[in-house]
């Protein structure tokens, strides 16, 4: 498959996942902050070379057989530097998951990336149907999925890094999406 394309924001550059990132990954994403809310198959302590085994191990073949698209999350502002990640996935329930270093939250970027990434995977993927796993105790994710008029359809048990708790499944259909756009 091709590697996905470089997308762009008012204030994000959206930059496809490659082994150089994973030097990035391993500054940013071992923090508690990013990973407490995360599925516990992320190993924690995060170990020394965490960032390359799994860009180098998982996302990018992945990727190159299609079933995941990864991104890097930079600002128009600072394009050489990295400030989290959000990707696609090709599994059933779980199409995207984000991560934002702690020191960018709060500024509205995981929103504006979404909304790049929400078009790819309906527009260019074609896909019917977006759901979007996230820890109970995850607010600031679900604030994310409730602005971009995603409805609650499941909870269930499920195990993150921080231990066991609630998962919610949010959900939009494509064509909820198509029409939430049109009226924006």
């Amino acid at each position: 498959m091709d590697c996905p394309p470089t997308l762009y924001t008012s204030r994000l550059i959206l930059t496809p996942l490659q082994l150089t990132d994973a030097v990035a990954v391993q500054q940013l994403f071992p923090q508690w902050e990013v990973v407490r809310y995360l599925d516990s198959r992320v190993p924690w302590p995060y170990p020394q070379d965490g960032g390359l085994v799994y860009v180098r191990d998982m996302a990018l073949p992945a990727m190159a057989a299609g079933r995941e698209w990864h991104w890097m999350i930079r600002t128009l502002a600072q394009p050489e530097r990295s400030i989290g990640s959000i990707s696609l996935y090709d599994q059933p329930g779980n199409h995207r998951g984000f991560w934002l270093a702690p020191q960018y939250q709060g500024n509205g970027y995981m929103r504006e990336a979404c909304k790049v990434i929400n078009a790819y995977w309906f527009d260019t993927l074609l896909r019917p149907v977006m759901q979007v796993p996230k820890a109970v105790a995850n607010h600031a994710s679900r604030k994310v999925s409730q602005h971009e008029g995603m409805r609650m359809i499941e909870t269930r048990e499920g195990r993150f890094v921080s231990g066991a708790m609630q998962v919610e499944v949010w959900e939009m259909t494509r064509s909820e999406w198509l029409a939430a756009r049109t009226e924006s």
